[in-house]
């Protein structure tokens, strides 16, 4: 499937959920406006009730005018022309909720306007079909009017209300899985993805690195086995040197891609022995001070670790200083490189640094450059060869030696990697 291909699937899967998750909030949202007004309907019936019943007690034929009114989301003012014992005020909320099914938490306050005196509220607990009370209030005062009122208020009220909401709580949590599963399967397609388009051009690039020292040894045995070549001796020898050469290259190439399939299934052996770093750095700067010569590149060394002596592999370490002053060479840019290599060291691990003045990584090809096959785009320049094995190699390798490695670069101005390789 085609790159343009992908994006299109994912974007109209990704506007397909968003539309979903539209239409959800949307539909919760009426659903629970809806629910919030069947709930004030119910408690406005059974208070309405509650204030027949007292006047029934109270035989008073005197008419209040809308004695229910709701004055916050959860709580309710209702005004009395008699007063009323607190008891059986209790008896007939209780009463009247139970009848009009409101099964949740209430607290309620009697007020006496005449006798300007406040009864202390009850806090009537619903749990399973039962009402228990409890002898506290966090009843909040209403203002001072002419009438006996009481006030009742339902500090659960949204509990309630969720709680009642069951099928759309349940249809919520089925789309939030289906959200989770769809950026989970994005996320591995454009992984799978993007793992095709690095082998494949792994696969291209290691075609043609193969395929130039065998075309090479293929025409050097060509010209051996000519009649001319055995009257030159020194074209002879010159072309058996060349076999030799492409024939060491192209042993290398095949050790690289064997060699990380080996450590991908744990079978490289580490033989630790106490390794003297700097001896290591030194070496390695001897050798590729050779190969600089001609680009007019530098490397240099500061040595300051006053303990440089770690357990490690010696053949492996030094594998990993190479492939980092290497990577250091081969993405210097058009520039000649300039590489450093500094030693420190702190309470429990030897610090290696290698710096250099090359052309720099983002953060996204930072993330990348421990991935097998990837390698960091040169733009114009076709000359870095390699298969992008190297870093994947240091990164699986200072693993083994416990260690750790960090990378800090950007866009032209250079990387710094830094090693950190524990003295045990």
């Amino acid at each position: 499937m085609r790159g343009n291909t992908i994006r299109w699937v994912v974007l109209m899967a990704a506007l397909s959920i968003i539309g979903i998750v539209v239409t959800q909030i949307y539909w919760v949202s009426t659903a629970w406006n809806l629910k919030d007004q069947q709930f004030n309907h119910r408690v406005d019936l059974a208070l309405n009730d509650v204030v027949e019943r007292v006047v029934e007690i109270s035989n008073d034929s005197t008419l209040l005018v809308k004695p229910v009114s709701q004055i916050s989301n959860n709580q309710y003012k209702i005004e009395l022309n008699e007063r009323i014992a607190l008891p059986i005020l209790e008896a007939l909320l209780i009463s009247a909720f139970d009848e009009y099914n409101v099964q949740t938490d209430f607290e309620y306050g009697l007020y006496d306007c005449i006798a300007d005196t406040a009864q202390s509220g009850k806090y009537v607990r619903y749990k399973d079909g039962f009402r228990s009370i409890r002898s506290h209030s966090r009843h909040i005062d209403l203002p001072k009017s002419e009438q006996t009122y009481f006030s009742v208020s339902f500090p659960e009220k949204e509990s309630y209300i969720l709680s009642a909401m069951g099928f759309w709580l349940f249809s919520s949590a089925i789309l939030a899985v289906v959200i989770v599963f769809f950026a989970y399967t994005t996320f591995i397609i454009l992984r799978q993805k993007r793992m095709s388009e690095v082998t494949r051009d792994f696969i291209n690039n290691m075609t043609h690195e193969l395929k130039t020292p065998i075309s090479t040894i293929a025409v050097s045995a060509d010209v051996l086995a000519s009649d001319e070549i055995a009257q030159n001796p020194k074209r002879r020898i010159r072309y058996s040197q060349i076999i030799k050469q492409e024939n060491e290259r192209l042993k290398k190439q095949v050790e690289k891609v064997l060699q990380i399939a080996t450590l991908e299934k744990d079978e490289i052996q580490i033989n630790k022995e106490s390794v003297d770093v700097h001896k290591l750095i030194s070496e390695l700067v001897k050798t590729m001070r050779v190969a600089l010569e001609g680009s007019g590149g530098r490397i240099s060394m500061r040595l300051e670790a006053q303990k440089s002596t770690v357990q490690a592999d010696k053949v492996h370490l030094m594998n990993i200083l190479y492939n980092l002053v290497d990577n250091a060479i081969k993405y210097s840019g058009e520039k000649p490189p300039e590489i450093e290599v500094t030693t420190s060291h702190d309470r429990e691990c030897l610090l290696i640094k290698v710096k250099d003045n090359g052309i720099g990584m983002d953060r996204s090809e930072i993330r990348m450059i421990f991935k097998k096959f990837y390698r960091v785009p040169t733009g114009n320049r076709h000359d870095v060869k390699g298969f992008g094995l190297g870093l994947a190699y240091v990164k699986m390798m200072v693993e083994k030696h416990q260690g750790k490695i960090k990378v800090e670069s950007e866009k032209g101005m250079g990387t710094l990697f830094t090693l950190s390789i524990p003295f045990k």
